[in-house]
């Protein structure tokens, strides 16, 4: 056999041997818990709102991100309960990619905010963006399982985020933060620009 005619061979045996595909609901193959670990890490919305919350506490101090880690999960797993709970179908694009686009604004502006306000701006995104998880995740049959390995996602990738922000000491490391926020901020402009686009 020809090897062009093996690797057509080769290829057509793969595609005929495939796992279905299914949208939104990324699976692990290790259960529910590290499928909704994997969403998180996986949805561009949800990764950049977790580390843009991150900086934005992590610029304000170690109360600023305390405060935070204990927010955002808190309020993910919530709005994940709630949104399965009333079965609300709601994606809610504009609102999740407003969420780390604000944020991302406010770490390139090193914006002064109390403690408290910076936690419950995180909590209430935290809401947001479990309300959308429980969405788009239920619509895969997932269930609480999911939305609590989210929150775990959430919880690592903010305190690990957050805890290196707050011991940056050296000028050019601010200057890199406020870089990195305005680069999640032009992020989020993009992406609206795009749903409007597409909903045009």
């Amino acid at each position: 056999m020809m090897p062009v005619a093996r690797h057509v061979t080769a290829a057509i045996l793969v595609a005929i041997a495939a796992l279905p595909a299914r949208a939104h609901l990324v699976e692990t193959g290790f259960g529910a818990f590290y499928n909704g670990f994997a969403h998180v890490a996986l949805t561009a919305s949800d990764l950049l709102v977790v580390l843009a919350l991150a900086l934005l506490a992590g610029q304000r101090g170690t109360e600023a991100a305390r405060w935070s880690l204990l927010a955002l999960p808190v309020a993910w797993i919530a709005g994940g309960l709630a949104g399965m709970t009333l079965g609300l179908d709601a994606t809610l694009p504009v609102l999740t990619t407003l969420s780390f686009g604000v944020a991302g604004a406010l770490v390139a502006l090193r914006m002064q905010a109390p403690s408290a306000v910076i936690a419950t701006y995180a909590a209430l995104v935290g809401g947001v963006h479990g309300i959308a998880n429980a969405a788009t995740l239920a619509a895969g049959g997932a269930g609480s399982l999911v939305i609590a390995g989210a929150a775990c996602a959430v919880f690592c990738v903010f305190a690990i985020t957050s805890a290196q922000v707050t011991v940056l000491r050296a000028g050019w490391t601010s200057i890199a933060v406020r870089v990195v926020g305005s680069w999640v901020a032009a992020a989020a402009i993009l992406m609206i620009g795009w749903q409007a686009r597409l909903s045009g």
